[in-house]
């Protein structure tokens, strides 16, 4: 028998507490790992002993980032209840949104629903941006803006000789694209990416070397020194660019441009015939953000990234949905039709919203956009806006904890109107800093994540949940901190 609408409301019941760990103790782990099966039964045992083997052995030892708003490591969020529900009803009812069809089903259309939706919530133009389509998160979706970066600055280039040729790497293959058009090489001219655009780059043949880090700026050491960037576009005769912008780098949550620097690079752009891809899994949400002192340097990271060709974001942190969920904004559909078209002759578009086969990777799509719709309908506008601006609040209280304190230091800089919603430090005693991160994580009650900043190993809080209360998180997140410095004295 299939579950309940009952059993349902039972599973949403137990989610209210709070008091969840962080981790689960390593018994559980161990206990749970020494009952899985080595074999495959001849004889199923049943829906009911499955039940019980899966909550009683294998529930207890999973992690808590949907349960505990002290989960700070994977930036996985954690899931709204009424995301919750939508994604139970898209497994029981388990659509194919992979073609447009609305004499069958309604699917595409909420599909095509939830990303205006979304788009409104971040301030996105639906006509600016009209290719739009749900990925599998942070790695599809630069895979995607990669691959139409490398189909438009390839093209570009053909364009530009004299005379003009056609040059699609879709159509013909990278090499004998590149060989028309004249191209040696295509480089991605980036700064402080997150590691899935290295993948991507190596996914669609352009090959991990073809990332190349730009210097830092002396300043600021997670922006785009602009001064770099003129000289690698204007140096690299029978180079295609693709330049890829971290809105929200991975460790310090700091943004790569500015208002005025993503028009420069705009123009930069135009000039060159590059094509500009920004990753904003980090911190495309901090477009909701009302105009505030308090916020005024996070608008700025965010302020002129629709003059990018492609836009990137992940729902599980932007909108608290289960994983996996990103999502991926074009100016340019026709192009993206073309690079992802599905078979040789396609299955021609019965209404104007496009078929997502012909927009992305993946053929078989589960209904992903019901939990974003549903998520998006139930809460608004303004409690989205509130969460992030509680996330920020949380972030910063945490902060202005460390940077007073002297066990620890606050990076990359001692500035808080800097932060946004994650806090990366380190223990100034470099025998703590070497184990703090295990030291952190051994109570369970909360869960960081260790990196690497300036040579040395760091320490990151990354808050995406929307369990966050500022006062008690934070006051929990003090008191494991303390205790962790407390223990070498």
């Amino acid at each position: 028998m299939p579950l309940s609408l009952n059993e349902f409301a039972a599973s949403v019941a137990w989610r209210k507490d709070d008091s969840h760990r962080a981790l689960p103790p390593q018994q559980a782990i161990a206990h749970a790992e020494a009952s899985l099966p080595v074999s495959l039964p001849d004889t199923g045992i049943g829906l009911d002993r499955v039940k019980q083997h899966i909550l009683g052995d294998l529930v207890p030892a999973f992690n808590g980032p949907a349960l505990s708003s002290n989960y700070y490591g994977f930036v996985t969020g954690g899931t709204t209840d009424a995301a919750l529900f939508a994604d139970w009803l898209v497994s029981g009812y388990d659509q194919n949104a992979q073609v447009h069809a609305p004499k069958e089903t309604v699917a595409g259309s909420v599909d095509s629903a939830a990303l205006r939706l979304l788009q409104q919530l971040l301030c996105i133009d639906e006509g600016d941006f009209p290719g739009r389509t749900f990925t599998t998160g942070a790695t599809a979706s630069n895979t995607l803006g990669l691959a139409l970066g490398r189909e438009f600055c390839v093209a570009e280039a053909g364009r530009r000789r004299s005379p003009p040729v056609d040059a699609s790497v879709a159509q013909l293959g990278v090499v004998p694209a590149c060989l028309r058009a004249g191209v040696r090489k295509i480089q991605v001219l980036t700064t402080l990416p997150h590691s899935s655009l290295s993948k991507a780059a190596s996914i669609i043949g352009l090959g991990t070397n073809a990332v190349a880090l730009l210097p830092l700026s002396a300043e600021e050491p997670w922006r785009f020194d602009l001064a770099a960037l003129e000289h690698k576009l204007g140096a690299s005769d029978g180079a295609a660019s693709i330049i890829a912008i971290s809105a929200g780098e991975v460790n310090t949550g700091r943004f790569a441009t500015s208002r005025e620097e993503m028009i420069r690079i705009r123009a930069l752009a135009d000039e060159h015939g590059a094509w500009i891809h920004v990753d904003g899994a980090f911190g495309l949400q901090a477009r909701m953000l009302l105009p505030s002192p308090a916020f005024h340097a996070i608008l700025d990271g965010v302020a002129s990234i629709e003059l990018a060709d492609s836009l990137t974001g992940d729902g599980h942190k932007l909108l608290n949905v289960p994983y996996d969920c990103g999502f991926f904004f074009t100016r340019h559909l026709e192009l993206q039709q073309s690079v992802f078209q599905n078979g040789a002759v396609p299955m021609p578009d019965v209404s104007d919203i496009p078929s997502a086969h012909n927009l992305g990777i993946e053929n078989s799509r589960r209904l992903r956009a019901l939990p974003v719709y549903a998520t998006l309908l139930a809460y608004g506008r303004v409690w989205h806006r509130a969460l992030m601006e509680r996330q920020i609040a949380l972030a910063r209280a945490v902060a202005a904890w460390l940077r007073a304190s002297a066990a620890y230091e606050l990076l990359p800089t001692a500035d808080l109107s800097l932060v946004y919603v994650v806090v990366l430090f380190r223990a100034r005693d470099k025998a703590l800093n070497a184990r703090l991160v295990p030291r952190l994580n051994a109570s369970g009650v909360m869960y960081v994540s260790g990196t690497q900043w300036g040579g040395a190993p760091a320490t990151r809080i990354a808050v995406s949940t929307w369990r966050v209360d500022v006062e008690r998180d934070s006051a929990r997140a003090i008191k494991e901190l303390e205790g962790a410095a407390r223990q070498d004295k």
